[in-house]
């Protein structure tokens, strides 16, 4: 029996990665062990907010779904274009829940010194982490490269390690919770958002509109769904840009607001002391 163009077993097939499930559960086991155990030896014992929790959970649980379910087993074998969506799951959800969902006490241990301070300066400086992000994503998508990561699987690995690594630090500067290195104002973080839908163009418009498929593995790959290869790759295309593109559209917006109550509360709060001054004056 067959659903959509192909086995119904693709549907159930959830592929559990030793590495990635034992990477998985010693990441999940240090957070709640540095929520736990580790926060209650602080002479201040800080307080935990669920909802944090929750979010580092979720962005873990992303990660998991993204490698080990059959989106994972249609990216590799099939589907350029389940490749990029996967891809979209690991660089633009993941990792801002991850560093939301830590809380800025217990990721400001990594900041304990004037060398990681400089470092991580550097590294998560604006335009650092953009030429960051953006050099690893382009260069992943070199055909050469990119054959290479479907058809050795440590590649992959190599390859999805530095995505998320990388998209940690793109996502740093907007979602940061440590005071030493601080989120950006709101103003540049939407010239940063702004930069950062304008930075794959390239990347987007050789895959898209190429008049042939560049990538061999999924040329030679099981037809399903009446998708020809050069389809495929126009839909991971859209999938890469489109995705990225409302997604950073929309935290433009929420940035703009942001700021107008910022800027309002600002104005409304110097108002009421001015207010206040003159009365005392009377």
């Amino acid at each position: 029996m067959s659903f959509l163009g192909f086995s119904d077993s693709i549907w159930l097939h959830w592929h559990p990665h030793l590495e990635v499930v034992l990477g998985l559960i010693l990441v999940q086991c240090a957070y709640l062990y540095g929520i736990g155990p580790y926060r209650r030896r602080q002479t201040d014992s800080p307080e935990i907010n669920p909802r944090q929790t929750v979010m580092f959970t979720l962005g873990t649980f992303v990660i998991f779904v993204s490698l080990t379910s059959p989106l994972h087993i249609l990216s590799d074998h099939y589907l350029f274009s389940a490749h990029m969506l996967q891809h979209v799951l690991i660089t633009l959800i993941c990792p801002p829940l991850l560093i939301v969902g830590t809380p800025g006490w217990l990721a400001s241990k990594l900041f304990q010194n004037r060398w990681s301070i400089s470092v991580f300066r550097r590294i998560f400086h604006p335009l650092g982490a953009v030429v960051i992000f953006n050099i690893i994503f382009s260069m992943w998508h070199l055909p050469i490269l990119y054959n290479l990561s479907v058809s050795y699987h440590w590649v992959h690995i190599l390859e999805h390690s530095l995505f998320i690594s990388a998209s940690i630090v793109m996502w740093w500067p907007i979602c940061s919770q440590v005071q030493s290195i601080p989120k950006l104002p709101y103003p540049i973080q939407m010239l940063y958002f702004f930069v950062m839908s304008l930075a794959q163009i390239i990347v987007f418009g050789i895959i898209t509109f190429a008049r042939e498929p560049i990538y061999q593995h999924y040329i030679d790959a099981p037809r399903i769904w009446n998708i020809s290869p050069l389809v495929d790759q126009q839909l991971g295309g859209i999938i890469m840009k489109v995705g990225s593109g409302f997604l950073f559209l929309f935290l433009i917006i929420i940035a703009f607001f942001k700021w107008f109550d910022e800027d309002s509360n600002s104005q409304e709060t110097a108002y009421n002391k001015q207010d206040s001054t003159e009365r005392e004056l009377q």
